[in-house]
């Protein structure tokens, strides 16, 4: 899957991810990280997996599915590019919460805790920006799970309350 094909410091700069850095920190960014080129339905990581990088789409379409307690396996997003994931395990540094799979043949970027080590030892600032990126797209999808939950509670409630007999 890893390829040696070279990125561009011009991939990067169109990259909610990579938002606010310079030239120079783009360019040095394009030529440290690995691009990967997954076929049609290759798993880039299962959920439980040992967790030790994350993936920035550059092309493709993945699909992120989650099993559920039956053991369901629930599509949870499908992303394209400019999306990036399985940045959790940059941050808490636990095993995979979902499977990702490749819907197309892809193009992506792996970034490991090393090559964001390797950042903050170039650019301490650059490296505090592409945190709050993180922190930022891991806030707004905060947000829209509790959304989603909370319609789920609702639905829920409702059809209990209408299904149960009337006081009297």
């Amino acid at each position: 899957m890893p390829d040696s094909a070279e990125i561009a410091a011009s991939d990067l700069r169109t990259i909610g991810l990579f938002g606010a850095l310079s030239d120079e920190v783009l360019a040095f960014l394009a030529g440290m990280l690995t691009v990967v080129k997954p076929t049609i339905g290759e798993t880039i990581f299962r959920e439980g997996d040992e967790a030790n990088a994350m993936y920035v789409v550059l092309g493709g379409e993945m699909e992120v599915t989650k099993k559920s307690r039956g053991a369901v396996d629930a599509r949870v997003a499908v992303l394209g590019p400019g999306d990036w994931f399985g940045e959790m395990s940059i941050v808490d540094i636990q095993p995979r919460s979902a499977t990702v799979r490749a819907l197309a043949p892809g193009r992506l970027i792996r970034i490991t805790a090393a090559d964001l080590d390797a950042l903050y030892r170039h650019d301490v600032r650059s490296y505090a920006i592409i945190v709050l990126n993180l922190a930022r797209e891991l806030s707004r999808r905060l947000r829209v799970a509790d959304g989603i939950l909370a319609d789920l509670i609702a639905n829920v409630m409702d059809s209990y309350l209408a299904k149960r007999p009337a006081a009297g």
